[in-house]
């Protein structure tokens, strides 16, 4: 019988944490799984598929139990605590970096830990390193800092003749830390990044972020990553859409959605990953030996029809 819970987190995708018990033997028991998303919703239909083809079926040998913070980064501790309360065996926790992996350890529980597995993750000294996180936990690295320069790199390949660039923040000290490799690398371009801080995360405040940027001139946007912004999708696609700017998204999913561009990690593919943590922790591996992953494929996604709208500015690439 376990006793010991079992904390997973991660940038976007999951990590696992905590051994089971020595030997454990899939399929004789249902195997309690807590789910801690920092914007909404439950496992992706991929990491289900992927955990079926390990032979794992819902109700028979696993269990979900579902928690979601919706965006708002002060529910994440009572979520945690109450994962915690139910003894599930594995957490994973799908979060940006520094909140549920701070929030989600239980004060009176010497047994819970967690861990972001995201770039953030030695910075807050979460992890020791991602080759040997130590601890009680493993996961995946999303690399946003990394992807939100790249993405910033593909804008400017997109919009060659952009001067400065309008990025989208909420809290200006916590993102000027984060996006210093972007700035250092627009800045080497000859280029310069505006930050607009959304206040209140609202439309009202979408739109004056918006105004901002229009009144500092900037020619392009970075939607960067982060779960506030891709839940407000369909604000940030129609502000740009309206003061004609053209845009850099995260996810593929807000291309769809007639965002111009986005590049991320191939979330599939992450899943998969994710699935095989889960397994190997529940076959009792240790998640410390197990070394923090990172994305193997990665998807950019441009909307054509969007593009066209853009034809002056972008020609250069979407002609």
């Amino acid at each position: 019988m376990m006793n010991r819970r079992r904390f997973l987190l991660t940038s976007l995708s999951g990590a696992v944490a905590g051994p089971l018990a020595a030997g454990a033997q899939q399929g004789s028991k249902v195997y309690r799984i807590g789910w801690l998303h920092f914007a909404s919703g439950g496992p992706r239909v991929t990491l289900r598929q992927a955990l079926q083809e390990l032979r794992y079926t819902e109700g028979k040998n696993i269990a979900f139990e579902v928690r979601a913070a919706d965006a708002h980064p002060e529910r994440l501790p009572a979520l945690a605590a109450e994962l915690v309360r139910l003894n599930v065996d594995i957490i994973v926790a799908i979060a940006p970096p520094g909140y549920s992996c701070r929030e989600g350890r239980h004060n009176n529980d010497p047994d819970s830990h967690g861990v972001l597995g995201g770039t953030g993750s030695r910075r807050l000294g979460v992890v020791a390193s991602l080759s040997r996180p130590g601890g009680n936990v493993t996961g995946v690295d999303m690399l946003n800092t990394s992807l939100d320069t790249k993405r910033l790199e593909f804008l400017l390949e997109a919009v060659p003749k952009a001067r400065t660039i309008g990025v989208t923040v909420h809290g200006l000290r916590a993102w000027e830390l984060w996006l210093k490799p972007a700035r250092t690398m627009a800045e080497r371009a000859g280029k310069a990044l505006y930050l607009a801080d959304v206040v209140p995360e609202t439309e009202a405040g979408y739109s004056a972020a918006f105004e901002s940027i229009r009144r500092a001139g900037a020619d392009a946007l970075l939607v960067p990553s982060s779960p506030k912004f891709s839940r407000d999708r369909r604000i940030i696609i129609e502000l740009a859409a309206r003061h004609r700017i053209p845009a850099m998204y995260e996810l593929a999913s807000m291309a769809h959605d007639d965002g111009l561009m986005a590049y991320s990690a191939s979330l599939s593919e992450m899943d998969r990953q994710v699935a095989a943590l889960i397994d190997k922790v529940i076959k009792g591996a240790k998640p410390a030996g197990l070394p923090i992953e990172q994305p193997t494929k990665f998807e950019l996604a441009i909307n054509l029809k969007t593009a066209k709208t853009f034809s002056g500015s972008c020609q250069a690439t979407f002609s």
